[in-house]
């Protein structure tokens, strides 16, 4: 159902034009308020605006920008609502570099970095300014920060230390920062084809419900933690694993 024009609020995602963060979108617009989603790639951005404006009669303002170039980042500011109420920090992925000795490491360690840690930083430091009074940052992060993942893991992991610092900066003008760490989610590029039936299976086994998670869960999730209702939660973890690993 449509929100009053008093409850609309302007949304930007970034990474969203594929998987989870197409699933956010895509909630968020169909509750009636103002997406904008941002990521590096024009094609996919235009591709997933248009299919939903085909499918569901929505409309959702791409923007493109690498959000680990600082350059792009400021360029892209002007796109971007005067007023930001919903932050949500998904874009990212895993660096696939692979070469020998410490050149190839430094690549694999210095590329989660840039696409995981900086791609939520730069654009949300650059946004601060915009935050409405009662906004939301909300952080897609993972599993593997919490129980281990090489470089990719230490990676996601430095996204919750840096929002615990968010958090206390922006909790005395009302702005809550939250994270969300998905476990194995299907329909989503992260896995390309080693996501297969006997791999689903075996993740599936590892969970208390029995099956992986959907890029729907999530959203489910970060929707709640970007909700006004919301409010009194900030600084928080909040897993979307099935129980593939529980909470502490």
């Amino acid at each position: 159902m449509a929100q009053s024009a008093a409850a609309v609020r302007n949304i930007v995602v970034t990474g969203g034009g594929t998987g989870i963060g197409r699933a956010v979108s895509l909630r968020f617009a169909e509750d009636g308020h103002r997406v904008t989603i941002v990521g590096r790639r024009r094609e996919v951005l235009h591709a997933t605006v248009e299919e939903i404006r085909k499918e569901r009669g929505l409309d959702i303002t791409p923007v493109v920008c690498d959000l680990a170039d600082p350059d792009d980042v400021e360029a892209a500011l002007s796109q971007l609502p005067d007023r930001v109420d919903v932050l949500v920090n998904n874009a990212g992925s895993r660096e696939l570099a692979v070469g020998a000795g410490p050149h190839g490491m430094l690549a694999r360690w210095r590329g989660d970095f840039e696409r995981n840690v900086l791609t939520a930083v730069l654009i949300t430091e650059s946004l601060r300014d915009r935050f409405s009074d009662s906004g939301r940052v909300v952080t897609v992060t993972s599993v593997a920060a919490l129980r281990g993942g090489g470089s990719y893991g230490a990676s996601k992991a430095a996204l919750h230390a840096w929002n615990h610092s968010l958090a206390a900066q922006l909790g005395p003008q009302g702005v809550t920062c939250n994270i969300v760490a998905p476990g194995t989610v299907a329909g989503t590029e992260f896995f390309g084809s080693r996501l297969n039936d006997a791999e689903l299976t075996r993740r599936a086994g590892r969970t208390l419900v029995g099956r992986v998670g959907r890029p729907a869960d999530v959203a489910a999730a970060v929707l709640f933690l970007a909700s006004p209702e919301a409010g009194f939660i900030t600084g928080e973890i909040l897993q979307c694993n099935g129980g593939e690993l529980l909470g502490r």
